[in-house]
C-alpha cells in the first residue's frame, strides 16, 4: 500500500476530513448529553424552589416572569407559587456582584413580602469565608433574615448601620448578598412595564 504523499493538496484534504469527523463526533456527544444536562438543571431548580417557598400545588417553574429593574445589571426571574389557585408567594432569582464575581440567589417571599427562605445558587466567593453565605443568613443563624420584609427597611449589614450581622471577615460578600435579596424583593413587588415603577416585565 502506497503512502499518501505529503503534498499541500493532500494535507488540506486530510485536515478537512479530520475536521468533519471531529465535528460530527462533537455534535453526537452534545446531542447525547444536552438533554441530561437540561433535566439535571430543571431538577436542581425545582428542588431549590421547593426549599424556599411555602407549600404549593402548581408548577412555579412554568409560571415565570423575567423582570429588569431600571438600574439593574442582572435580570430577576420570578417563579409564582399557588395553592388551589390562590397565590402563596414566589421564588425570585436575583444577582449582585460580590468579592469574587456574581452572587446568584433564589429567595422565597410570602404574600406579605416576608422572606421564607433562600438558596445560594452560585458564587465565586472565597472558600470558607464568603461561601458561608450559603447558611449564614438562614433561620436561627447569626445573620438570620427569614421573616424579615425588605419593604419595611432595606436589608443592610450592621457595619453600615443596618440590622444584619455580616459574615465574619466577609463584609463585601455580605453586602452583595443582601443587595441581591433587596433586588429580589423590588422585582417581586414591582409592576409590569406599564405600571408606575418603571420595571420591565417579560413573560
Amino acid at each position: 500500500m502506497n503512502k499518501l504523499k505529503s503534498t499541500p493538496g493532500n494535507m488540506i484534504l486530510s485536515l478537512v476530513g479530520f475536521s468533519v469527523v471531529a465535528g460530527l463526533l462533537l455534535g453526537w456527544v452534545d446531542g447525547q448529553t444536552r438533554e441530561a444536562i437540561v433535566r439535571a438543571e430543571k431538577g436542581k431548580l425545582s428542588s431549590a424552589i421547593s426549599q424556599v417557598i411555602p407549600a404549593f400545588d402548581n408548577e412555579p417553574a412554568s409560571d415565570v416572569d423575567t423582570v429588569w429593574l431600571p438600574d439593574g445589571k442582572y435580570p430577576c426571574i420570578i417563579y409564582h407559587a399557588t395553592q388551589g389557585g390562590v397565590p402563596v408567594g414566589a421564588a425570585v432569582q436575583a444577582s449582585a456582584d460580590g468579592f469574587g464575581g456574581e452572587i446568584r440567589v433564589l429567595v422565597g417571599f410570602d404574600n406579605d413580602g416576608r422572606i421564607t427562605d433562600y438558596s445560594l445558587l452560585s458564587h465565586s466567593e472565597t472558600p470558607g469565608l464568603g461561601s458561608k453565605a450559603d447558611t449564614w443568613f438562614k433561620h436561627g443563624q447569626r445573620g438570620d433574615i427569614t421573616s424579615l420584609c425588605p419593604g419595611d427597611a432595606a436589608l443592610t449589614v450592621s457595619n453600615d448601620g443596618g440590622r444584619i450581622d455580616a459574615i465574619t471577615a466577609s463584609t463585601i460578600t455580605s453586602r452583595a448578598f443582601l443587595a441581591a435579596i433587596n433586588t429580589a424583593y423590588h422585582a417581586y413587588t414591582s409592576e409590569p412595564a406599564d405600571g408606575m415603577t418603571g420595571a420591565s416585565t417579560v413573560k
